[in-house]
C-alpha cells in the first residue's frame, strides 16, 4: 500500500526536492488540523511558499531578519558562560540541584555535524540519562528525529533539560518578553506548540529504548526577556492539549492514502521549473490547488505559507471561516454568510439543525431594524 500512495504523492510534488520539515511546519499541523490542502502537500513534501508565491498568492510567512537576530542574540545571552544565568532559572524552575547539573554541547558530534550522527550521539546520552547512569543534565541544540507521512524529519530544540525526578524538560528560548508576568497569548501559543513537536520527537527517541512517554514531561519551559530587559525569566507552559492535537493530526498524515484516493486522477500541484523558473501557467496551478478541500482559519496567517491563497478562496465562497473560529461555532450548521443573511431575512428555508438559529436570526435582525429605523429586510 505504500508504494502507491508515495508514488501518488510524488506525482503531486513533481520532480522537485522533497522540502524538509521545521518544527515551526509541524506546528501548523497542530493549529489546523481539519485542513486537507495543507495535509496532502506537508505529506508529499512540496514546497508551500513557491506553490502560494506563482500562484499569485505570495505568503509573508517567517520571521523578519530582525526578530531572527534578536532571537540569536538573546538566546546566545541566555547561553553565555556555560550557560550559567540558565542553570539559575532552571534550578528554580525545575529543582535541578548542584550536583545534578551538567552541561553537554551537541551541535555536533566529534566534529560530524551530520543530523544521523548527532541524532544517535543524543540518543544514547539520553538513553543512559533516562536509565539512570551517568549523563548529563543539560542538552544545548539535541538532534531529534521524528516520523511524519513515512519520512523521517530532523528536530533540533533550544534545549532539552533532565532533572532528578526522571523527567526531560523541553526548554524553548524565545526573545518576546513577560511584562509583569504577561505575555502575547499568540506568540506563548506559537513557542508551545513549536516545543509540541520536540516532545514528541523525544518520546519517539526514548520508546525506541523500551522507555515510556512518562520520562517526557507535557510542561514546556519557555524562557523568554523578563520586562524590558535581556535578563531571562522562565515559566512553565502547560502542553497537554497541543501534544494530542499534534499526534492526532501526524497519525492522520500516516493515513494520507485515504486522502490521496478522493483525488481526481493527474491532479498535480508541479511548478514545471527549468531551472528556478516555473513554467506551469498560475491559473492552471489555482485550479489544482481548488480540487482539494482547504480549511481556512484567520489563525493560519501566522503559521502557513498558504494562508492568502486560502482565505482568497474563502472569501469567494462567503465562508464563516474568514471571521474566526468563535463565530463558526457560534453559527453551528451554517457555512457562509450568505446563508447567515438569507436565514436572518427568511429568505431561506431553515434545515432542522438551522431551526434555532434562523429564529435567532431573524429576531437580531428584528432588532436591528427598530435601532437603525431601516427595513429588517436590508442587512
Amino acid at each position: 500500500m505504500r508504494a502507491p500512495v508515495d508514488d501518488r504523492l510524488a506525482v503531486l510534488r513533481g520532480p522537485a526536492p522533497r522540502r524538509a520539515y521545521t518544527a515551526r511546519a509541524l506546528a501548523a499541523l497542530e493549529n489546523n488540523p481539519r485542513c486537507t490542502l495543507r495535509a496532502l502537500l506537508d505529506a508529499s513534501g512540496s514546497d508551500k511558499a513557491a506553490i502560494a508565491e506563482h500562484a499569485g498568492y505570495p505568503s509573508a510567512f517567517g520571521q523578519s531578519s530582525f526578530a531572527l537576530a534578536r532571537g540569536n542574540v538573546f538566546e546566545a545571552l541566555a547561553k553565555e558562560d556555560g550557560g550559567a544565568e540558565l542553570l539559575r532559572l532552571l534550578r528554580e524552575t525545575l529543582g535541578l540541584t548542584l550536583p545534578e547539573v551538567g552541561y553537554a554541547d551537541l551541535n555536533d558530534y566529534g566534529g560530524d555535524g551530520r543530523p544521523e550522527s548527532r541524532y544517535q550521539y543524543t540518543r544514547e546520552l539520553m538513553v543512559a540519562a533516562a536509565r539512570g547512569e551517568e549523563a548529563p543534565t543539560l542538552y544545548d541544540r539535541p538532534m531529534l528525529r521524528l516520523q511524519v507521512a513515512g519520512h523521517d524529519a530532523y528536530l533540533e530544540p533550544d534545549l532539552v533539560a533532565f532533572r532528578a525526578g526522571d523527567r526531560f524538560h523541553v526548554v524553548e528560548i524565545k526573545s518576546f518578553p513577560i511584562i509583569d508576568g504577561q505575555a502575547d497569548p499568540a506568540q506563548v501559543r506559537s513557542a508551545t506548540t513549536q516545543a509540541c513537536a520536540y516532545i514528541i520527537a523525544l518520546r519517539d527517541l526514548l520508546a525506541r529504548a523500551g522507555i515510556g512517554p512518562q520520562a517526557v514531561s507535557d510542561d514546556v519551559v519557555l524562557v523568554t526577556p523578563k520586562d524590558f530587559t535581556n535578563r531571562p525569566t522562565a515559566a512553565f507552559v502547560d502542553a497537554r492539549k497541543q501534544v494530542a492535537t499534534l499526534t492526532r493530526q501526524l497519525s492522520r498524515l500516516e493515513r494520507v492514502g485515504d486522502l490521496v484516493a478522493l483525488l481526481p486522477e493527474g491532479l498535480t500541484f508541479d511548478l514545471d521549473l527549468d531551472g528556478t523558473r516555473p513554467q506551469r501557467p498560475p491559473a492552471e496551478l489555482v485550479a489544482a490547488l481548488d480540487e482539494v478541500d482547504a480549511t481556512y482559519r484567520p489563525d493560519c496567517l501566522n503559521h502557513c505559507e498558504m494562508a492568502f491563497y486560502c482565505r482568497s478562496r474563502a472569501r469567494t465562497g462567503a465562508s464563516l471561516d474568514v471571521l474566526g473560529a468563535a463565530v463558526r461555532e457560534q453559527f453551528g450548521g451554517i457555512d457562509t454568510t450568505t446563508m447567515v443573511l438569507g436565514l436572518a431575512r427568511g429568505q431561506l428555508t431553515p434545515g432542522p439543525d438551522q431551526s434555532e438559529m434562523a429564529v435567532a436570526l431573524r429576531h437580531a435582525a428584528q432588532l436591528r431594524a427598530e435601532l437603525t429605523g431601516t427595513d429588517g429586510g436590508s442587512i
